[in-house]
């Protein structure tokens, strides 16, 4: 056996142990050139096969009648980048006349089977520009996060897309939030890495948790205010419906309306005033919300009705002055009585994990993006933490949190415990900690001997 045939040999046994323990490795190794290469060759034929190739034109047909030429072939859309990531590759290209960018995203499945890629996402950049994101492995299998986020005020890093790209939580673009999911669905750990990112901004947490506490609790350092019951959560909301108030006549008091103002710095919310007298933007956090809106008598209606008013009052006024909310549960209908629906209606931002039926699903997709429904109820079981996100925009990607246990959402919230700001109209709810210990003493040095 010659030296080349056993390098050759070591190199193909290198690519499948690579494939098959470190496949973001195999990709960046071997697998973008190849991948790159075989949509290259196949473009032209897959393209027609998938019916995304256009008959050529009159003109064309008459020149070459003209000149008792074969007639032309099918045009299929024009190659302007092929871009090689990380995770995959990205394919722009130029859609001919009468084709449009449905046609391609209806075709997403079949150019995945073609090009013999994991998985095939198309969106449209402009008119006529079409985006095809390929993905080159199973990118949710084992997420990592990349080390360099693009992180902003409000705006922090919580998923990982299908595609490879980073799903971002961000408040001043989408205010309210919604995630759904059944028992061992992964929200827990969607929810911890949402404190976890929010934790080292300058933000206060405000926490509704009546599972006796047992999710947001430990996390009560980095907490401005917490509730653990539903009776404190009514104190609670309307508390932050005053705070609401107050904020909008700080408002009011700095919009300075007049002709010498421009019209960049006349003030319509927080972000307008300057920074020294600008509020600290609140985020509601609310764990299991079926829990504030089932009754069981006629006092637990009337507690029922004002919590759910409060939390309809903060979701349509509160975003100017500063409040956001990120509403959880396993379920969110009308079932759940008067007020759920126009509260639902205001939570744009939509994030669903597995579900038990398809009614669930249509909870949170079926107003906005019926295709994502499909696609919430065929999660399996085994992948906990797999996720379905869409807004109002009709778009939606599957997304997938990073495994954060308790202990690491601790140790970060108690990392930034100096950044819990104290807001006067939550002082009252403000959890009562004991300071953090300095060191561990050991055992031998505290306990009394024994004989």
């Amino acid at each position: 056996m010659t030296w080349p045939t056993v390098l050759l040999l070591v190199v193909v046994a290198a690519a499948g142990f690579l494939r098959w323990r470190r496949p973001a490795w195999y990709w960046m190794t071997f697998g973008v050139t190849l991948a790159a290469v075989r949509v290259l060759v196949r473009y032209a034929s897959v393209m027609e096969a998938c019916g995304l190739t256009v008959p050529p034109s009159r003109w064309r047909l008459m020149l070459a009648r003209m000149t008792n030429r074969p007639a032309p072939e099918s045009r299929a859309p024009r190659i302007l980048r092929l871009r090689p990531t990380h995770t995959g590759l990205v394919l722009r290209l130029k859609l001919r006349p009468g084709q449009d960018a449905f046609d391609v995203a209806a075709a997403s499945d079949r150019l995945r089977h073609s090009f013999g890629m994991y998985g095939v996402t198309s969106r449209e950049l402009r008119s006529g520009v079409v985006e095809i994101r390929m993905t080159g492995y199973d990118v949710l299998k084992r997420v990592q996060m990349p080390a360099k986020t693009d992180t902003r005020p409000m705006r922090v890093p919580v998923a990982l897309r299908e595609d490879g790209s980073v799903h971002y939580r961000d408040y001043r673009t989408v205010p309210h939030g919604l995630t759904l999911g059944a028992t061992e669905s992964g929200k827990s750990v969607y929810q911890r890495n949402l404190v976890a990112g929010l934790a080292p901004h300058h933000v206060a947490l405000v926490g509704i948790d009546c599972k006796q506490g047992v999710e947001l609790f430990p996390l009560a350092r980095r907490f401005s205010a917490l509730a653990d019951n539903p009776d404190t959560a009514l104190e609670l909301l309307e508390a932050l419906v005053s705070h609401m108030q107050d904020v909008y006549q700080l408002i009011r008091a700095e919009q300075r309306i007049s002709v010498a103002v421009p019209d960049a710095e006349i003030a319509a919310d927080i972000w307008d005033l300057p920074e020294d007298l600008r509020p600290v933007p609140v985020v509601v956090l609310v764990d299991e919300v079926a829990e504030l809106a089932l009754f069981a008598s006629k006092e637990e209606e009337k507690r029922r009705d004002r919590i759910i008013t409060a939390l309809v009052r903060l979701a349509q006024l509160g975003r100017a002055a500063g409040v956001y909310l990120e509403i959880c549960g396993q379920r969110f209908g009308s079932e759940l009585g008067k007020g759920i629906t126009m509260l639902r209606a205001q939570l744009t931002g939509r994030t669903a994990h597995r579900v038990n039926d398809e009614t669930s699903a249509n909870m949170a997709f079926g107003d906005i993006a019926p295709d994502a429904v499909l696609a919430a109820i065929q999660i399996p079981a085994e992948t906990r933490g797999i996720a379905i996100a869409g807004d109002s925009t009709g778009g939606w990607h599957r997304i997938r949190a990073p495994h954060t246990t308790l202990r690491q959402a601790v140790n970060l919230c108690n990392k930034h415990a100096d950044r819990t700001p104290e807001l006067p109209a939550l002082a009252p709810f403000r959890p009562a900690v004991a300071p953090l210990p300095s060191a561990r003493v050991p055992l031998s040095k505290t306990a009394p001997a024994t004989a």
